[in-house]
């Protein structure tokens, strides 16, 4: 135990640890900021340096998938334990690729949460000693509020695909841990839609994946990525002879028709009742096939009918002149997140939006490389939240769960703005 006469000495040390204020090193006239991002909130360890003119200066994921592919999925264990040996050696390339030093960072992000606890100790850990060793401002960031920002880093005015968007718009968030449909009114806030009820959409294809023996490599460690190569004519065995009384594809029912809510567990059980009638070790090829096809688009038809839902209930809020973020017209759909990446969930969504009578709606994806977990989106954020002036205290701790809709509830606020424009 500590001696009492040395705990009003240590004090001080602790308040200036809860409230670290802003390095005040100068910084050369009109360079941008520089701030370094880290990411492991699952099994991808990430760091990047992005500039706040929209550079992104170093990318660097380090991937662990071949671990984890013999436990089906993400153990959280042996994931940490990757994190903690590979945090290090992605951070010093991610400086070392981007050219900079410590010293000529003026912020350092990290991913607070939502994610796996233990996961998100490695990165936020690093992040808060890193601050504290170079007196830097540690920014805790929300993974999927920089999911759905992605585009703001991205956007360039020479391809539509990839523009800005402009709010108030849509955001469905698709990925291993989460599925959201979101309308964001500005950079910190967002009003949830739906979400699921059960399991996510990511998780649920990785476990069809799974269930169907699809070998990762094909989608270069990602289970989602591999079913998505193996339920389409280049999949293995696409070219094979295929029996001539192939039986009809399997019919997979769309849960809650009438409710704003996801819901993947149905839908995955109902697999599971086909694979014990047809064990996978015995279809043909070109039968696997087809269940994959069939599970894929039974998924993403359920996300494009509550993205419809969505819509229409806007609509129907603005019609009645509720006003407000409940009125608001939306401006375009922005879809991220590691799911984003799937091409068939892209033209699914296109389609409906253009039955919808809305073919000059913006559908924005970021690019596939930034779809998935990376350092970059975080790094961005904590710029944007670098500029307003709000940070974290060193103590700030990891949140596994954590609505968006709180993403920027607790912080410390600074007069950065005055300090950056020195």
């Amino acid at each position: 135990m500590r001696p009492r006469a040395t705990q009003p000495l240590l004090a001080p040390l602790w308040a200036r640890a809860c409230r670290r204020p802003l390095s005040t090193a100068p910084r050369p006239p009109n360079r941008p900021l520089l701030v370094l991002g880290l990411e492991s909130s699952a099994d991808d360890t990430c760091a990047a340096v992005v500039s706040s003119d929209r550079r992104l200066l170093s990318n660097v994921v380090l991937k662990q998938s071949a671990i984890h592919e013999s436990f089906g999925g993400i153990h959280p264990l042996h994931a940490q334990e990757a994190h903690q040996r590979n945090m290090p050696l992605a951070i010093s390339r991610a400086l070392s690729e981007a050219g900079v030093t410590l010293e000529e960072l003026d912020g350092i992000a990290a991913t607070r949460g939502p994610g796996m606890y233990g996961c998100l100790s490695v990165c936020l850990g690093a992040g808060k000693a890193l601050a504290a060793a170079t007196g830097k401002p540690l920014i805790g960031v929300h993974h999927m509020q920089a999911h759905a920002l992605t585009p703001f880093l991205t956007a360039s005015p020479l391809a539509p695909s990839s523009q800005a968007p402009k709010f108030p718009f849509l955001t469905l968030l698709l990925s291993g841990g989460h599925t959201l449909l979101l309308l964001a009114s500005s950079r910190s806030e967002f009003r949830i839609l739906a979400t699921t009820a059960d399991e996510s959409i990511g998780a649920a294809l990785d476990k069809a994946a799974r269930d169907l023996g699809v070998d990762w490599a094909l989608g270069a460690g990602s289970p989602g990525a591999a079913l998505e190569k193996f339920a389409h004519p280049d999949a293995p065995g696409a070219g094979e002879e295929v029996p001539l009384l192939l039986p009809a594809a399997p019919v997979f029912p769309l849960p809650f028709p009438r409710e704003l809510s996801f819901s993947y567990a149905g839908l995955r059980s109902a697999l599971t009742r086909l694979l014990r009638s047809e064990p996978p070790a015995a279809m043909h090829p070109a039968r696997k096939s087809q269940v994959a096809r069939a599970f894929m688009d039974a998924a993403f038809e359920q996300v494009a009918a509550r993205v419809e839902l969505g819509m229409r209930r806007l609509e129907e809020e603005e019609g009645a002149g509720a006003g407000g973020e409940e009125g608001a017209t939306v401006r375009g759909l922005v879809v991220s997140g590691g799911v984003a990446s799937n091409l068939v969930l892209r033209e699914r969504l296109r389609s409906r939006l253009d039955k919808l009578g809305k073919p000059d709606l913006p559908l924005i994806f970021p690019p596939p490389h930034l779809c998935t977990d990376n350092a970059a989106m975080i790094a961005w954020v904590g710029l944007d939240r670098l500029e307003r002036g709000l940070v974290d205290p060193l103590t700030v701790m990891q949140r596994a769960k954590w609505p968006i809709n709180e993403c920027e509830a607790d912080f410390v606020t600074t007069d950065a703005s005055s300090r950056l424009a020195a």
